[in-house]
C-alpha cells in the first residue's frame, strides 16, 4: 500500500496568506528550514493505479499537479483519483471537492452526518450525482471502497468516532459546550491493504487521547496524527488569535496532556505529526521543538513524503 502526503498544514496552509509570525516570514522568504506546505490531505493506493483521497483540501489542484502518480490518464480526460474520503465537515478537508467538479467520476465518502452537511449546501451540487456517488459510511462497520463504477480499490477502511468538535460554520453557541457536535463529526481513519495487510491510522484533527483509543493505537504500524499546535494556548502566545487549541478540537503536542506524553510508550512503529498549524514551532526544522519531537521518534510531515506498508 502507497501512501503520499499531499498536504501536511493546517487551514491556511504554511505560509498563511495573511500571516506575518516567524514561521510564515522564513517560509516565504525562502528558508530550506521553513518548508511551505499545503493544507492536509493523503492519497492511498493498493495497487499503484487507483487512488483514494483522505480529505480534499483548498489545495487539492495544486497537490495533483506537483504529484505524478494523481495526473490525468486516458487519451483525452480522466484521473486515477477514484474516490475520496472525508473525516470531517471542515473548510480545510471539503473544499478542493469543487476543484474535483469537472464532470469526472468518483466516489465519495463521509459520515451520514457529513453527508448531510455537503447536501444543504447548494454549492456542492456542481458534483453532478450521476457523476459522483455519495456513500455514507458507519462508525465501526469496516467496508471496501469502490470507485463510481463498483470496482474496489484493494482496501479496506474503518472509520470510527473520536473527541474533535463540530466543524467551525456549523457551531451553535447557544447548545453548550460542545456547539452541537455529534458523534459522526470527527472520525479517525483505519485502512488496511486486503491484500498485503499492512495498514495505517489517519486522525488529522482529536482533541484527547483516553485509555480506549491510546489502546487501540498501541503497536500500530503507522499512525498520522494531530499535530495543529505545540501549546494550547499558542495563538494568543503568537498575537495571531484568540482560540485555543481544545476549543478548535485538537490536541496540543506539548506538556502533560499533550500527544508527546499521550503516545509515550503505546509502542507505535511510525508516528506522524500531521494538519500543522502555520504558528507551530515544529515546521521550523532548526527550533528546539523540533528537535524534541524528533527526539521523541516522531517525524514531521511535509508535503510529497512518501510512505509504504
Amino acid at each position: 500500500m502507497q501512501i503520499i502526503v499531499l498536504g501536511s498544514a493546517a487551514g491556511g496552509g504554511f505560509p498563511q496568506w495573511n500571516c506575518n509570525c516567524e514561521g510564515c516570514r522564513r517560509a516565504r522568504s525562502g528558508d530550506p528550514l521553513a518548508r511551505p506546505r499545503t493544507q492536509s490531505s493523503l492519497a492511498v493506493s493498493a495497487d499503484g493505479r487507483r487512488w483514494l483521497l483522505l480529505n480534499a483540501s483548498p489545495d487539492l489542484r495544486a497537490q495533483i499537479l506537483a504529484t505524478p502518480a494523481l495526473h490525468a490518464v486516458g487519451e483525452r480526460r480522466g484521473t486515477p483519483i477514484s474516490a475520496a474520503l472525508l473525516t470531517n465537515a471542515d473548510i480545510d478537508h471539503v473544499t478542493g471537492l469543487l476543484t474535483l467538479r469537472e464532470s469526472q467520476p468518483f466516489a465519495l465518502y463521509a459520515t451520514a452526518r457529513v453527508q448531510g452537511v455537503l447536501a444543504a449546501n447548494s454549492v456542492f451540487q456542481v458534483l453532478k450525482p450521476e457523476m459522483v456517488p455519495r456513500r455514507a459510511m458507519a462508525l465501526g462497520t469496516p467496508f471496501q471502497p469502490a470507485g463510481p463504477d463498483g470496482e474496489g480499490l484493494g482496501l479496506e477502511v474503518e472509520v470510527f468516532a473520536i473527541p474533535g468538535k463540530v466543524a467551525l460554520y456549523l457551531e451553535d453557541e447557544s447548545i453548550g459546550l460542545n456547539l452541537g457536535a455529534v458523534s459522526e463529526d470527527t472520525v479517525a481513519v483505519r485502512i488496511t491493504d486486503t491484500a498485503g495487510g499492512g495498514s495505517f491510522f489517519y486522525m488529522p484533527g482529536c482533541a484527547s487521547l483516553p485509555g480506549w483509543l491510546a489502546d487501540r493505537l498501541r503497536g500500530a504500524p503507522l499512525v498520522f496524527f494531530d499535530g495543529t499546535t505545540w501549546v494550547d494556548d499558542e495563538m494568543a502566545r503568537t498575537g495571531t488569535g484568540v482560540k485555543t487549541a481544545q476549543r478548535m478540537g485538537h490536541m496540543a503536542i506539548s506538556g502533560p496532556d499533550g500527544s508527546l506524553a499521550a503516545f509515550d510508550g503505546l509502542g507505535v512503529a511510525r508516528k506522524v505529526y500531521i494538519h500543522l498549524n502555520n504558528t507551530n514551532p515544529v515546521l521550523l526544522e532548526d527550533s528546539a521543538e523540533r528537535r524534541q519531537v524528533e527526539a521523541a521518534g516522531w517525524e514531521v510531515a511535509h508535503d510529497g513524503m512518501e510512505f509504504s506498508v
